[in-house]
């Protein structure tokens, strides 16, 4: 069987755009902006697509810090996020480190006979479930025991800093016994539904793989076709409920996912969701430069390039019948990858420190819910690949929700003020916003500077706006504030008590704090308290009673970028 990844059909890179988009120095301003909101005119439910999350160090799932941030997620949402960890079923120690991790279930007797060990994954999904939140279980990688003989085609130079060529990529391998696979793919549903129960269990969703049509999976589509078989009939046997679904295809993997629909449509496969990636942005990484130059070309990830894939992805589901009304679920929804890449690797990726980040994510989000009105597919759920990383420095920029010291980053912010929209969209426009139907035109740049919101209402009649002045360039700036009108109309009359916050430079940014206490590396505890004291979501303004009849005009000052919520609570 040969490595070759051109077996798996071929990659295609979708629209115009650069591997990273450049700079546009002389991009104009939004000078000034109006945003209207009509709290009578439900669009309908609003989509949580935000609420999921995943990442590669399956192990560091249980550590104190992994349960903290996942009880962080439940508290501040008064729900469940779906959590979609790498690696559960590599053969390994237990030892993660960044892009590694092992769950180290399956193994075989000195006769060949397979028996199981869970004691790393009844750690990991304890945690997870423990907190609230449901699994969006990743069915890989190929355990040790199960390699096939030309896995030995896979080979390392032997050095101080690296493990085996099981480590280096032999675990992509398909499996050498389908039966076999399958017997440990039911083992695990029984396991889970003894240790969760079946109610629980029913709520998660079973997904064979990552990214097969990348090195991840070093078969053919054919057979990752028959794996899908495999996999599912072992599923269901256990659980005939169970929510079956795949292939996480990157966004390069476009003929993959039409080869994988074509299969499961001519079979009548069980298929529950469809799954892709989609990333903003892939830097010349580890550049390593001296870390007081900036990087050699000033980059930035593309808002525009990922619509662009999920708009051409929904439209191949939307071209199966059978398939149009599945859930989309684009389990890796990031700004730029690999996540474990830092400012010490390539300075571009600095934009993960700051309050750029979590502007970026909340449009990003909107963005998505645009789509979903004019295309036939549906995304569901849109991840972030993004957890935390051990042993790193303050403030690495990596793609993650805390840095060292389990200090919560800016961007975690963003799942804050989302988590405080209602469950009805209402009906916003701007008149300074980017639509989504210029993807029509498209040359390839990214999403130039706009202010744009999204509005909802909840049952007590409250009625939050999430506003925002942002562009993908994350090296451009501006020293004025852009005057923002946000009219609120249809109002019953009454009192409301207006709450107003804040993501920018200033507000719910652990990152400036540290900045401006020196960078400090190793803070000193009374510098942690402070940096600690502004990680999270804060008030712009002390709170106040407006009198209503029927309608409200809101002023805002935006810096770039920034982020307002406002939030209108009828007074009782």
């Amino acid at each position: 069987m040969t490595t070759d990844t051109a077996v798996h059909t071929g990659r295609t890179a979708l629209g115009p755009f650069p591997p990273a988009a450049p700079r546009n120095p002389d991009a104009p301003h939004v000078t000034a902006a109006t945003i209207d909101v009509d709290a009578a005119d439900s669009q309908g439910p609003l989509t949580r697509v935000w609420e999921s999350f995943g990442y590669d160090e399956f192990n560091w799932t249980y550590t104190p810090t992994g349960k903290r941030l996942l009880q962080t997620f439940a508290d501040f949402s008064g729900g469940g996020y779906f959590v979609r960890p790498h690696y559960m079923y590599c053969s390994g120690s237990g030892f993660g480190i960044p892009h590694w991790s092992s769950g180290n279930v399956y193994h075989e007797d000195a006769d060949g006979n397979p028996y199981y060990d869970f004691t790393l994954l009844d750690q990991a999904y304890d945690a997870i479930v423990g907190a609230g939140h449901h699994l969006l279980v990743e069915l890989g990688f190929t355990p040790r025991d199960l390699l096939p003989p030309e896995a030995a085609e896979l080979t390392v130079v032997p050095s101080p800093t690296a493990y085996t060529s099981y480590e280096a990529g032999a675990w992509g391998y398909p499996p050498k016994d389908n039966a076999r696979w399958a017997g440990l793919i039911s083992a695990t549903v029984r396991h889970c539904i003894d240790r969760y129960g079946e109610a629980e269990v029913k709520t998660w969703l079973w997904e064979l793989w990552n990214e097969p049509d990348i090195s991840y999976w070093r078969g053919t589509l054919d057979q990752y076709n028959e794996l899908y078989t495999a996999t599912v009939q072992a599923i269901r046997a256990v659980l005939p409920e169970a929510k079956v679904g795949g292939p996480a295809v990157t966004s390069g993997g476009l003929n993959f996912l039409r080869g994988f629909l074509d299969y499961t449509s001519r079979r009548d496969e069980p298929l529950d969701f469809i799954s892709y990636h989609t990333k903003g942005c892939h830097f010349p990484t580890r550049d390593y430069r001296p870390f007081a130059e900036p990087a050699a070309e000033l980059l930035s990830p593309s808002s525009t390039k990922m619509l662009y894939d999920l708009r051409e992805f929904n439209r191949l589901i939307g071209s199966y019948q059978a398939y149009a009304e599945l859930p989309v679920i684009v389990d890796e929804c990031d700004a730029a990858v690999p996540a474990h890449f830092g400012r010490y690797d390539n300075r571009n990726y600095s934009f993960q420190n700051t309050e750029y980040y979590p502007v970026f994510q909340a449009k990003l989000m909107k963005k998505i819910l645009d789509l979903n009105a004019t295309e036939p597919a549906q995304v569901a759920y849109a991840t972030s690949w993004s957890f935390y990383f051990e042993a790193e420095r303050y403030f690495e920029g990596t793609r993650s929700f805390l840095t060292a010291g389990g200090v919560e980053k800016p961007f975690l912010n963003a799942y804050r003020m989302l988590s405080l929209l209602g469950p009805d969209r209402l009906r916003t426009t701007s008149n300074a916003a980017w639509q989504v139907g210029e993807l029509d035109h498209t040359d390839g740049s990214s999403m130039p500077e706009e202010v744009d919101a999204l509005a909802s209402r909840s049952e007590d009649g409250s009625v939050a706006v999430l506003v925002w002045r942002h562009i993908d360039d994350q090296y451009q700036t501006s020293e004025d504030r852009t005057p923002v009108t946000v009219t609120v109309r249809n109002l019953p009359a009454g009192s409301y008590r207006l709450r107003h916050l804040r993501i920018d430079a200033d507000h719910s940014n652990s990152f400036t704090v540290w900045q401006q206490l020196g960078s400090p590396q190793d803070p000193t505890a009374e510098q942690l308290a402070t940096i600690t004291g502004r990680q999270g979501l804060e008030e712009f303004e002390a709170e106040r009673i407006l009198t209503v009849d029927g309608e409200v005009s809101l002023e805002v000052s935006l810096p770039l970028p920034s982020a307002s919520l406002l939030v209108l609570v009828p007074s009782s």
